[in-house]
């Protein structure tokens, strides 16, 4: 052995001693991050699985939320395929859907495309847009009886001044679905101009330049330059308005609570009497799965339609 080199063993237990110190020195940040975390992750999670799970065993139960009840199996699903209430509510529940994300969509591009020029006072434009978004639903819908009210409301009185007969709107059966569609439209498209105004500001001024440079009007430049670019934003835009249309309750708990004549009964709220007023929890439930698929479904095929849109635009 020469002089001043270490034993074979004894550079293989210091290598294997450097190795365990460089993994534990990898691991620590993680785990201290978990340890801070973990706590929240595990009450987040078990929040979100054991009413998923307690659901679930409900639909399979002819159950009234006090006793156990009995076990039917699937046919609290079948008896969903001959319910005339339940095909009324997912009726108003898809005309909703078809009216309000695109109007989200038709709505918010416009104005983030304007909020998104140079002018003065921006800033104070983009709040008063996007203020009503983090206002409660309920008290959306508690101030709009208040202003559609058909006899006292600030519209009806506007209409009589102009010598025009006053609007139903809420108490109106048909009228009541599309004026809640409008009321939506008012609360929440302040979500899709954020989302498309933070892609606007990340679309490259020198692209939309370049076509302005080589003779393209701005519509053009737009349509064929800034537009491809916003294709994220507006499968996001369209699938969290959809599923949030899907989900529709809180505004139509303070409004109308499913009337006139169950012209506004959508399914969140159908599941809802079924569950918490009928005591029918085991059909509630059953629905809300349903539901639950339909909504897994639609987004899963909406976000395969556009990566495959996109890996085209690639090629």
């Amino acid at each position: 052995m020469t002089v001043g080199t270490a034993p074979p063993r004894l550079a293989r237990t210091t290598h294997a001693a450097g190795r365990k110190g460089t993994t534990r020195r990898r691991l620590m940040p993680h785990l201290v991050g978990w340890g801070f975390v973990g706590p929240a992750t595990l009450v987040v999670v078990g929040l979100s699985l054991f009413p998923a799970v307690w659901a679930l065993w409900l639909s399979l139960h002819d159950s009234d939320l006090i006793s156990s009840g009995e076990f039917v199996g699937l046919a609290n699903y079948r008896e969903m395929v001959h319910d005339p209430a339940l095909r009324d509510a997912a009726w108003h529940t898809a005309v909703y859907t078809v009216l309000y994300v695109p109007g989200s969509v038709l709505i918010g591009l416009p104005l983030a495309v304007a909020l998104n020029q140079r002018i003065r006072g921006i800033g104070f434009y983009r709040t008063c847009i996007f203020v009503p978004y983090v206002t409660s639903a309920a008290a959306v819908g508690i101030l709009s009886n208040f202003v559609l009210d058909p006899e006292f409301g600030v519209v009806n009185s506007g209409v009589k001044l102009l010598g025009l007969s006053n609007a139903g709107f809420l108490q109106d059966p048909d009228q009541a679905l599309y004026t809640l569609v409008a009321i939506s439209l008012w609360w929440s498209v302040g979500l899709p101009v954020v989302v498309y105004l933070a892609a606007l500001q990340d679309v490259p001024r020198e692209l939309q330049e370049a076509a302005l440079v080589d003779g393209a009007n701005p519509w053009q430049a737009f349509r064929n330059v800034t537009l491809p670019q916003l294709r994220p934003a507006t499968t996001f835009v369209v699938i969290w308005q959809m599923i949030t249309a899907l989900q529709l309750f809180d505004l139509v708990y303070t409004t109308t609570k499913g009337q006139p004549l169950d012209s506004t009964s959508v399914l969140v709220y159908y599941l809802y009497e079924q569950a918490f007023k009928q005591f029918n929890a085991g059909y509630g439930a059953a629905v809300a799965y349903a539901l639950f698929v339909v909504t897994l479904v639609v987004s899963a095929v909406m976000l395969r339609r556009s990566a495959g849109t996109a890996a085209g635009a690639r090629s």
